[in-house]
């Protein structure tokens, strides 16, 4: 006997061509098929669930007012863009999402010409969508451009800087503000979904245009009055004076959940008007899956679920997570130092500053989404005697890097950044590891790196970093379990610049800096296995250098071999331009660097991803036979 669909329309409606064929009346029935959809998906693979629910309606009536994929959709960040993946002829393979080979979890133009635009961090849609009208323009073009940013994203300078550039440039471009939490101004029903229709219609427009005919025929002291009388008007009714400042024409806003009031209006501004439009949208974060409206995050990000009690499957750990032990670490310091504060640019449960605000909110901040900010604030903390600990992923502390440069190394403040997603991160692939820090942060004087071993490091690197009071510091560490050490109870401070060496040998050096010691440490067992006496080693510090162990390890071992979770240019760059330095590769010595390799790998479980970049024990293995030029035998690690 066949099953009943439960999604009747929605399978009727392979892409958004077949979508538009439907009459306005069925679109509410595709918005429901949709959200059950996505939520069986998301229950299977796990991902970012609540922005998209928050997302389904307007995404039917983007997709079916406009005419994409000639007409461009820009989602910001990406965590929305599941409802738009399955609209856009990748149903078929939306439970492949996040999973090895699948599909990403976020917009990526390689994989389909409906996504306009590749996102992952937040704050880009206008400035692209801008270059998108633009170059619309130059060749004399009509398609829409629409970017779709989030309140939270907002947060960013550079969605200012691009509405700014917007409303100097005045091309054609409509910016929907997709607010669901903050809420700018919350929309008044019916007469406001009646007000944003007629501000956003033909008619308005028209009449617009006259008046300001008219007043630019009058003396300037009219002329003045005349169109700020009619700009405040309409910012009382809608909200948006800001952008009106910044020169995008505002309206709503609306109920972002009704595509009553959503399709005449997006039909009104794709029909009308020209220059810059921005049309603010309220929404709910995890509409219509209970669990996900009453959960405090909305579901923002979930592993595999119980889709009838919203149960979430999440594995039990045996060993705490680094940034757990980051959190818990830095709160015992600020119980005996009222001069540590933490900052943390809207991830506070990713960076384990969560953890610390349960204790000391008032010397806890969150920035939003400002990462050039939040680092110069701490430069500004730094200035006045206090220890501000600047929590930020790594793949995001890229966008602060000019103020870490200009604003604190210069300056030799003593910053302390708390790098976390060190290497590669899994699921949400390459746009969220932590690749480049080990690289674009040891090319500056002044700054102390350090990288955590294993979790019983960390916390006396995070000791080591309330201590330094004379230079801004750096400490990284990874996502996901350390290896199950006991914790030590106090944090006490290491010597700066000074390794250590877990396991001696005298022909084998693997010198590790960051959480691949654990994979040394396998490799070693193996070698030693094979009769290869091994040595390893954790510099514990890129910078500065533990010159002496670098130099024991290379004049007493015939091979040598780095190993790091990032790219070229970072540990095994300073290590060999050291060895260079101090003449001691000129004797015959067999080194080797093992970073990961220079291509973005693509998501992936974190082991399966570290096999493809050769960064584990077995391929450390291979490194030092290949050194040795002859083949390894038959190994437990193959």
């Amino acid at each position: 006997m066949s099953q009943t669909s439960t999604t009747p329309l929605l399978d009727t409606i392979p892409t958004p061509d077949k979508l538009r064929a439907l009459t306005p009346e069925q679109l509410p029935q595709v918005a429901d098929e949709l959200r059950r959809e996505m939520v069986d998906a998301v229950s299977v693979t796990g991902g970012h669930l609540g922005a998209g629910l928050g997302v389904v309606e307007l995404t039917v009536a983007l997709h079916y007012v406009f005419n994409t994929p000639d007409d461009r959709i820009i989602w910001d960040v990406g965590h929305q863009a599941y409802p738009h993946k399955i609209l856009t002829g990748r149903r078929d393979r939306i439970r492949t999402l996040r999973q090895g080979g699948g599909l990403s979890g976020f917009p990526k133009r390689a994989e389909s010409e409906y996504d306009a635009f590749g996102t992952a961090h937040s704050s880009t849609s206008i400035s692209a969508g801008l270059g998108m009208a633009v170059a619309r323009d130059l060749q004399q073009g009509n398609n829409n451009v629409i970017a779709v940013i989030g309140d939270g994203s907002m947060s960013a300078g550079m969605a200012y800087e691009a509405m700014n550039n917007a409303g100097a440039l005045n091309s054609r471009l409509i910016v929907i503000l997709n607010d669901n939490d903050m809420s700018i101004a919350p929309p008044v029903g019916a007469m406001s979904a009646y007000l944003a229709r007629l501000i956003s219609s033909e008619t308005y427009g028209t009449a617009r245009e006259i008046l300001k005919n008219i007043a630019h025929r009058m003396p300037k002291f009219f002329q003045d009055r005349t169109l700020r009388a009619e700009e405040y008007a309409r910012g009382m009714v809608a909200g948006g004076m800001l952008f009106e400042e910044l020169g995008m024409f505002y309206v709503g806003p609306i109920d972002g959940h009704n595509l009553d009031h959503l399709l005449p209006v997006l039909t009104n501004v794709r029909d009308n008007g020209t220059g810059p439009v921005l049309i603010h949208v309220v929404t709910k974060k995890g509409k219509g899956y209970a669990p996900a409206e009453e959960s405090d995050d909305k579901y923002h990000g979930v592993v595999k679920f119980d889709v009838a009690t919203g149960k979430q499957f999440k594995t039990k750990s045996n060993a705490p997570s680094y940034t757990s032990v980051f959190g818990n670490s830095l709160t015992k310091e600020a119980q005996k130092d009222d001069k540590i504060v933490a900052i943390t640019g809207a991830m506070p449960g990713g960076t384990g500053v969560d953890i610390f605000a349960k204790s000391f909110p008032e010397r806890t901040f969150d920035v939003g989404i400002a990462e050039q900010h939040a680092v110069t604030f701490a430069a500004g903390l730094a200035t006045e005697g206090y220890k501000p600990f600047c929590a930020l992923y790594s793949t995001f502390l890229q966008r602060g890097y000019d103020q870490v440069v200009h604003d604190v190394a210069i300056q030799n403040l003593p910053v302390r950044f708390a790098i976390d997603r060190a290497g590669l991160v899994g699921a949400d692939g390459p746009t969220h590891a932590g690749s480049f820090d080990n690289t674009y942060l040891g090319c500056l004087p002044n700054l102390i790196i350090m990288a955590a071993g294993d979790e019983a490091d960390l916390v006396h690197m995070v000791a080591t970093q309330v201590a330094i009071d004379n230079a801004p510091s750096a400490l990284r560490y990874p996502r996901g379990e350390g290896l199950g050490l006991e914790l030590p109870d106090v944090g006490v401070p290491l010597e700066i610049g000074k390794g250590r060496v877990l396991r001696q040998g005298t022909k084998v050096a693997l010198f590790s800096f960051g959480t691949r010691l654990g994979e040394c440490l396998k490799a070693a067992d193996e070698l030693e296995a094979q009769g290869l006496s091994t040595t390893v080693a954790d510099a514990r510090f890129l910078k500065p250098l533990d010159i002496e162990l670098t130099l024991k390890l290379a004049r007493s071992h015939e091979v040598l071999i780095t190993v790091e979770e990032g790219s070229i240019g970072g540990f095994g760059t300073h290590v060999i331009q050291a060895l260079a330095d101090h003449g001691a590769l000129d004797k015959g010595l067999k080194i080797r660097s093992m970073v990961l390799p220079d291509i973005f790998i693509d998501q992936d479980s974190p082991a399966k991803m570290y096999e493809q970049a050769g960064l584990d024990a077995k391929a450390i293995v291979a490194k030092v036979f290949e050194a040795l030029g002859k083949g390894a035998a038959s190994t437990k690690l193959a």
